[in-house]
């Protein structure tokens, strides 16, 4: 097996769940040094144990936080050459003027903050590489909104329009910024709570992984600013 990554850093924020865990398997598999972020130690505990792997319980919606954990990446490695972000969440099935007012204000926490407060620490220390790749994950639901998701559509459609900016900010840096956009991915939670619907129609994790290690990848070095769709079969 080819081992592209060997002797790269890569940051997986939400390194343990259910995408966050098949990017992070894909990456130890290529051979990266990878620091993952979680809010549950036994998740963590889970992952293949090893020199090449890290993790740190860290809020990436806090700004210090954020900094912190780059000073520590960057103590021990030295540089950083890869972030996915996969932090987010999904509030849905509620019409919008029914919702609870909280809705959007989480929404925009997780699936927004999350990025802006990252590339914030993160981009600098690209830009003194004058390398990296960046990818966010975003949604199709920012480009195709659903009925009973307006402050989720809302987030996703914000987050897709601020990597879009920060790629602009950094064409021709060396510094790449692409978003991925799933439709529902095939993972156990979502099972649960539509157990009706066509689950071979949906994207696996282990599927959106490798679009992710394309894209972070050498052979993607002309995808820049890029909005990927990866929308299975539905």
């Amino acid at each position: 097996m080819s081992k592209r990554f060997s002797g790269k850093t890569v940051l997986i924020t939400g390194g343990t769940g259910g995408l966050g865990r098949a990017v992070t398997l894909a990456f130890l598999e290529e051979g990266a040094d990878i620091i993952v972020t979680f809010q549950k130690q036994e998740e963590f505990a889970q992952l293949p144990q090893g020199q090449q792997l890290e993790g740190f319980q860290v809020d990436v919606t806090d700004e210090h936080a954020v900094r912190g954990l780059m000073d520590k990446i960057i103590a021990r490695h030295k540089k950083l050459d890869v972030l996915v972000n996969t932090v987010g969440g999904y509030a849905g099935g509620t019409k919008f003027w029914e919702a609870d007012e909280k809705v959007i204000s989480r929404m925009l926490s997780l699936n927004l903050q999350t990025g802006y407060t990252l590339c914030r620490s993160i981009v600098p220390i690209m830009l003194g590489q004058k390398s990296g790749a960046i990818i966010n994950i975003a949604a199709k639901a920012g480009v195709d909104p659903a009925p009973g998701a307006g402050a989720y559509s809302a987030s996703k459609a914000a987050a897709l329009a601020m990597m879009a900016s920060l790629a602009a900010d950094l064409k021709g840096s060396g510094v790449r910024v692409n978003s991925i956009l799933p439709s529902i991915i095939d993972t156990a939670p979502n099972r649960q709570a539509m157990p009706k619907a066509d689950f071979s129609k949906w994207p696996k994790p282990e599927q959106i992984a490798r679009v992710i290690l394309f894209l972070s990848s050498d052979e993607a070095s002309v995808i820049h600013g890029a909005s990927i769709p990866v929308y299975g079969y539905s």
